[in-house]
């Protein structure tokens, strides 16, 4: 019977209070995050992770007791999409979850698909937008992972699923359920806020189409909750440094909102699993701002984790995978056409993610 490793990229976290710090190094030291020559880039990177481990993310990370909870959901994640997945008798898929800065990384994740020796391999971030500082980040690990222990198979990877059905249909049916709740509760139609984990502007003039795609995304999934003249707008979260970020910050967005006399109901739609910035950055810390500013209501949409519709949008991507060029889309090209060059393109190979 033919196997199929299905690979699953996420970011990681810390898995405990001495983590913290080696953590953060190891994502500031990444150069699709820090784009700045090694030697600087190093002493920048150590200088971030020993602040951001003694104040901001040390007490984030705090709330969560010390640790991330990132693996365990994207585990449960991988656990259902295999589930799916081999519901038909005569597939045979085997899950993996590769983490980008902490363990389990794609080191540890290419052994252990190499051990289970599969026909062929199909990557699917868990990422929906793509980005250079995520996906292709995390792409570029496996392929180094790969490379050291020999490991070739033939592959295909998705690289990025804004707009697919189940992931829309997952995030609408959230967002119904609380709006429905806010304006029960409130008597006023709540405003959504689709808050998106932020970028520096300057990786976004590069050709980087995170902003396109989470912008498509967020109106597709206003379409699909069925809401008329739904009130709602898109903001970015989790600001680091000084230069210029995707803009409006989550923050203002909070501050309008509460001039306007509205309740606000906010869906982090570039998450697909709860983690330290849904489960304290918005929910604690965005909340707490809010509600000291007198804001009218404060809902926070649950990410898709391993809603039905979502786990069966997956399935259907790796399902058609094998039909797919080698690195698709959920359309099965590429959805960066708005940005100046193809984003995905590897320097080695000089493989795109399709119509470029």
């Amino acid at each position: 019977m033919k196997k199929t490793a299905v690979v699953l990229f996420n970011l990681g976290g810390p898995d405990s209070k001495e983590a913290i710090r080696p953590f953060l190094l190891n994502f500031f030291m990444d150069p699709n995050i820090v784009r700045l020559p090694k030697p600087f880039r190093f002493l920048l990177a150590n200088l971030i992770a020993w602040r951001r481990s003694k104040k901001q993310a040390g007490n984030s990370y705090g709330e969560l007791g010390d640790k991330s909870p990132l693996l365990q959901n994207s585990t449960l994640q991988a656990d259902a999409l295999e589930t799916y997945l081999n519901a038909e008798k005569n597939n045979n898929f085997k899950t993996f979850v590769a983490m980008r800065y902490w363990h389990q990384m794609s080191d540890e994740i290419a052994r252990n698909v190499q051990e289970w020796n599969p026909n062929d391999i199909i990557l699917l971030p868990l990422y929906p937008q793509y980005s250079t500082t995520t996906t292709r980040s995390s792409w570029q690990a496996w392929k180094s992972a790969c490379e050291k222990i020999s490991l070739n198979k033939p592959e295909k990877m998705i690289c990025c699923y804004p707009l697919e059905n189940g992931f829309i249909r997952a995030n609408a049916a959230n967002v119904k359920q609380i709006y429905d709740k806010a304006l029960l509760e409130t008597g006023i139609p709540p405003r959504v806020l689709f808050s998106a984990h932020g970028l520096p502007v300057s990786i976004i003039k590069d050709g980087d189409p995170y902003q396109v795609q989470c912008e498509k995304c967020a109106a597709e999934i206003v379409k699909a909750t069925g809401i008329e003249n739904l009130d709602w707008q898109i903001c970015y979260q989790s600001r680091v440094g000084a230069q210029k970020w995707l803009e409006p910050s989550t923050e203002t967005a909070l501050e309008k909102a509460i001039h306007d006399g509205v309740p606000v109901v906010i869906l982090p739609h570039a998450f697909t699993q709860e983690h330290v910035e849904t489960l304290v950055e918005i929910e604690i810390e965005y909340r707490e701002m809010a509600e000291h500013k007198g804001i009218l209501g404060f809902y926070r949409v649950p990410t898709v984790g391993t809603h039905p519709d979502f786990i069966r949008g997956l399935a259907d991507m790796v399902l058609s995978a094998h039909t797919r060029p080698d690195i698709s889309s959920d359309k099965g090209v590429s959805l960066c056409g708005d940005a100046r060059r193809c984003a995905m393109r590897d320097l080695k190979t000089s493989k795109c993610c399709g119509d470029c």
